[in-house]
């Protein structure tokens, strides 16, 4: 592994325990980003230096949060892996995984909250927070999704207005 691959990695792997996954996994993903061909299980673990069955642990969430496909090489009976060469695609998928995961679970314990009657004071004033926070959440969700309908190219040049847009908004 070059320097320059090396240092990205290790970078990505320490960044992945802030993002909800674990060291080696972080490594692993950007380790099969940053390859210019498919690679195997034993290629990241000898690559990364950390067990086989580590690696087949993290492929498997990898593949889970749809990160990775699977490829098979002609004349080769291991199992090779490869990210989507389009960072807008790979962004779209953390995206929609993060919704699956943690945001429609919330939106559903929300929803069946505001449906209980209110006990007390106390549970009226939580039941008049959770459905503001539900609006919220429910608005950036519906955005999100317009935003995904967007080309990878109209979303570069709608973030690339940065400032320009409260300026526009008044």
């Amino acid at each position: 592994m070059s320097p320059l691959i090396e240092s990205f990695v290790r970078h990505f792997g320490e960044m992945g325990s802030r993002w909800g996954i674990n060291r080696t996994v972080g490594q692993m993903y950007a380790y099969i980003v940053l390859s210019d061909e498919p690679v195997n299980a034993d290629e990241l673990a000898s690559e990364l230096k950390v067990s086989r069955s580590n690696v087949s642990m993290g492929l498997k969430e990898l593949q889970s949060w749809n990160l990775v496909r699977l490829m098979h090489v002609p004349g080769d009976r291991k199992d090779y892996f490869t990210a989507p060469e389009d960072v807008w695609e790979i962004a779209m998928t953390l995206i929609n995984e993060r919704r699956k995961r943690e945001i429609d679970p919330t939106l559903t314990v929300m929803r069946d909250l505001l449906m209980e009657n209110p006990r007390s004071s106390g549970d009226q004033y939580a039941q008049k927070r959770i459905e503001d926070m539900y609006q919220l959440i429910e608005m950036l969700t519906q955005w999100s999704r317009e935003i995904q309908q967007l080309s990878p190219k109209q979303i570069s040049r709608m973030l690339k207005l940065g400032a320009g847009v409260s300026k526009l908004l008044g």
